[in-house]
Order: C-alpha cells, then structure tokens, then sequence
C-alpha cells in the first residue's frame, strides 16, 4: 500500500490532520503521523518507506533523501521550501512541490497588524501615526503581494510594487503603481514590504544601500525569510537613521544588539508566525494532500519546484 508520511516537528491543528487523512486514506492509501519528533533521525528513519512524505518547516536535507528509498513526492504545506535540498531530492529523481497561496491571507494580515501596532508605537498610549495616506512599496507581487496591497488600500494606503517576473499590466489592473526598478520603489515609499524568497539572488540583497533610499519615517516589513537582509546593513541603518523601524515575523541574528541599541524601532514575533492560523494551517495541509494525490494518480506537476 502507497504510505504517506506526515512529519512535522511543529505539528498541524488537529483539523488539518484530520482534513489530510480524509484525503490521504479516501485515495486509499496509507497515512503515517510523525508529530514533535525529537531529532533528525527520527524524521529520517520515518521516511525511510515512505512514498510520499508532507513536512512543514522540517528539514528535508540530502541524508532524508538518501534514506527514502521508495519516496517519490515530498510537498512542503506552504510556500518557503528553502529547508529542501532540491538537489538531492533531484539527484534521487524525487518531485518537490510547495503549496503556494494557501497561507498567503495569513501572511498578509500580519504583514498590516504588525505595521499598525508600530504605527501606533506599539500600544504603549503616546501619540502614534495613521497608516492612511502613507506610501507603500510591495517588494515582489506573488500571493501574499496582491493581498496586502488589497488589505492596505482598505486603510487608504497607496499602493505600489516591483516584481519584474509580473507584467506592469497585471500589478495596475489591482490598483497598485507597477515601478520599473527596485530603487524608484524604495526611494518613493516610506513603508516597504517584503515578499520575496530566499535564494542565492536575494539573501542579504536588502542593504544599506536600498535602505538608505527610503523617506522620512522609513518602516521596513519583513515577513519573507531572515536571511534576505544584510544584518550588517540593517545595524548601519539603525546606528544612522533614528526614524528608521524594522519589523519582522522572524528575529535577525543580530536581535540582541539592536534590542539593547534601539528600543521602541523594531518588533519582531517570538518565532516566524506568518503561516500562524488555524486557516492556513488547515489550507496548507490538506493542499498538500490533494496535490500528493494527483501526482501519483494522474502525475500532475504543477507545483513542482525542482523543475
């Protein structure tokens, strides 16, 4: 019987077990449930007979691929897939897909939640700033992209983005100001949201340089990946411009010297939260199912990712 393995070190909402078994075990197949394990190898001796396997944020690395003499799909519930090594999974002829969109909403609202609960100086009862009017710069206009400026425009913010993969046709058709050059976007928006993935192009390709571009009041947002900023560049920027705030849904490695350095300019979640819903939760996994069970049956690709 086909087996499909279930590993998540942070597992899914019981909903989103349930939803994925209903998939998984209606398409008769076999589902095996890997929740809080304590090391690597736990993960790795599970997939060892697994034909299909769906993970989370848990490491897919070469040695799972090595084990996994019988796996021939592995879907990450949710868009990142940057803790996949794709090319062992290639190496072993092994189909990687993500399941784009299905968090998107989740990222998006706290995209706005956490550039509101700066805005207004987190909470602490001094007089804050409005979100309405104010210049926002959309870094990359995938899913999460197209919904934030959707939520930011209810707030009367204006909208623009740079996404050279996306026709400026199909950025404006939305309402949003498609901007040639990455530079014209930082230059002309006091907040800038990122959206973009962490790949050998964009890690720490957000610098000093970019930064420095920004208006008055500059709050940069980062729900993305840590690893696209120049640490070294976003501690230049604090030392160098009082107005400027960093708010991330995932801490720098550098947190503890800008908490000690500039108290009440940055907020950053205890751990990465964007996918953090019960809606998401439930999406992403039962995506993730449902494209397994496509693949071995009628060997659709669509979300592959190690093309």
């Amino acid at each position: 019987m086909t087996k499909v393995l279930v590993a998540t070190v942070k597992p899914f909402a019981a909903a989103a077990v349930n939803g994925i078994r209903e998939v998984v075990e209606g398409a008769g197949y076999e589902m095996a449930l890997l929740e809080k394990y304590a090391n690597q190898q736990d993960f790795i001796d599970a997939a060892s007979d697994a034909d299909a396997v769906i993970i989370r944020s848990d490491k897919a690395d070469a040695d799972v691929f090595a084990s996994a003499k019988n796996m021939k799909i592995i879907v990450r519930a949710g868009a990142g897939y940057d803790n996949v090594d794709l090319e062992a999974a290639s190496s072993k002829d092994i189909v990687v897909m993500n399941t784009p969109g299905q968090n998107s909403n989740a990222v998006a609202e706290l995209a706005l939640g956490m550039m509101v609960y700066m805005a207004r100086n987190q909470f602490n009862g001094s007089s804050g700033s409005e979100l309405k009017g104010k210049k926002l710069g959309i870094h990359a206009y995938g899913h999460v992209g197209k919904l934030v400026a959707n939520i930011a425009k209810g707030f009367g913010m204006k909208c623009y983005a740079f996404d050279p993969f996306i026709k400026k046709e199909d950025i404006e058709k939305d309402g949003v100001t498609a901007l040639d050059t990455v530079e014209e976007l930082y230059s002309q928006c006091q907040y800038i949201s990122l959206h973009i993935p962490a790949n050998e192009k964009t890690k720490a390709s957000i610098n000093s340089k970019l930064m420095s571009l920004m208006p008055a009041g500059a709050t940069l947002v980062n729900t993305a990946r840590k690893e696209v900023i120049c640490e070294d560049s976003l501690l230049k920027t604090f030392a160098e411009r009082p107005d400027f705030i960093y708010i991330s849904d995932i801490a720098p490695d550098n947190k503890e010297e800008i908490a000690e350095k500039y108290e009440g300019r940055f907020f950053f979640t205890p751990k990465k939260m964007g996918a953090q819903t019960s809606e998401a939760n439930i999406n992403a996994g039962i995506a993730a199912a449902e494209q397994i069970k496509a693949f071995l049956e009628h060997g659709d690709r669509t979300f592959q990712v190690n093309k």
